[in-house]
């Protein structure tokens, strides 16, 4: 129940503050040059709806490094997959109304880049509720080690995010202003 009223407060409150802010590039390369990351070249992102943090210029300059792009592709009982995408590439309105990828190669990003409803300071993360990340991050954990960064906006911290044994905690948030 208090997560269901964190979510609404937090989406609204998104929805007032939205600008189209830039996360900072430079932070995501302070990630990216981990010596671990070095090799890992396959990205999993999203395609920003809802007034969410708007990932495409970051893999715009991803892609042009020679990082591959992939989008997730919503599956029955709230899971997903990723498949490869580029800018090159159309898209189709997906059956929960987001856009997903025609292409369908499927990928098992080294990097997901995460949408976030709000955080707190242990990278817990408040999603919309349909656990689509969480099952998805728990299972290619099982198939190989990754890496996973929420992208959110600083206003959005929480101080505390409740949370429970299914609930998949991140690697990094990463704002328009610092690293979590």
């Amino acid at each position: 129940m208090f997560k269901n009223k964190l979510r609404k407060i937090n989406l609204i409150n998104r929805k007032k503050k939205y600008k189209s802010l830039d996360i900072n590039f430079s932070l995501l390369k302070n990630i990216l040059k981990k010596p671990n990351l070095l090799k890992k070249r396959k990205i999993g992102a999203y395609f920003p709806i809802n007034y969410e943090i708007d990932c495409f210029e970051i893999l715009k300059k991803l892609e042009q490094s020679g990082y591959k792009i992939s989008l997730p592709v919503i599956k029955k009982k709230n899971e997903m997959d990723f498949f490869e995408w580029s800018f090159k590439h159309p898209t189709y309105v997906g059956e929960i109304g987001v856009p997903e990828p025609y292409q369908k190669k499927k990928v098992y990003p080294d990097i997901i880049l995460v949408p976030v409803v709000a955080f707190d300071m242990h990278n817990n993360r408040l999603g919309y509720g349909g656990g689509y990340y969480d099952r998805y991050i728990e299972k290619i954990k099982k198939i190989k080690k990754i890496l996973t960064i929420g992208l959110a906006f600083s206003f959005q911290k929480a101080k505390k995010i409740p949370i429970n044994s299914y609930d998949m905690k991140l690697d990094f948030i990463l704002t328009e202003k610092y690293i979590n």
